[in-house]
């Protein structure tokens, strides 16, 4: 007796419905695409201190401001306090703050490192202000007033916690 066989023809793909989908998809997608610019400041964190703190000269700064809620503490890392500038009314007294920068960078022109080191709940607003402050002013060059840098590479971190004082 004879096999029948069938004979199977290569079966074709039907793509039109994916093809139809990703024409409606595709511009659909780059219609609705949010394309925003966004501001970025480049910011490094502190390196850790070492346990062994060497004897710097007067040329050597370490620009460190602590911003608490009732002042900011402008010091030298190595050197101690500079100056505290206490908070006003409406926050705290970065006019006050950026003239004292001012004051600091000419005496160490070549410096371009500061640390702004804050509290857990300080405002983030404030924060930029004081970024602000200390990164660019104007300087006096000659009989003209310029836009400068004072400190512009500034690293961030968490401001160190105050001893507690001791009860009466």
């Amino acid at each position: 007796m004879r096999v029948r066989r069938l004979r199977k023809e290569a079966a074709h793909l039907e793509i039109t419905a994916f093809i139809n989908l990703i024409v409606v998809l595709v511009p659909f997608l780059l219609s609705t695409a949010v394309f925003t610019r966004l501001a970025v400041i480049d910011l490094t964190l502190p390196a850790q201190s070492s346990e062994k703190i060497e004897k710097l000269s007067g040329a050597n700064l370490q620009l460190e401001v602590v911003v608490r809620q009732e002042a900011l503490e402008v010091s030298d890392r190595i050197g101690g306090l500079i100056e505290r500038i206490p908070a006003t009314a409406t926050g705290p007294d970065v006019r006050a703050l950026h003239a004292l920068i001012e004051q600091i960078k000419t005496k160490f022109p070549d410096k371009l490192d500061a640390t702004v080191l804050a509290e857990p709940n300080t405002p983030y607003d404030t924060l930029v202000q004081v970024m602000d402050a200390i990164r660019a002013g104007h300087m006096a060059q000659g009989a003209t007033v310029v836009r400068s840098e004072l400190f512009p590479n500034i690293s961030i971190g968490d401001a160190p916690l105050r001893a507690p004082k001791p009860a009466p």
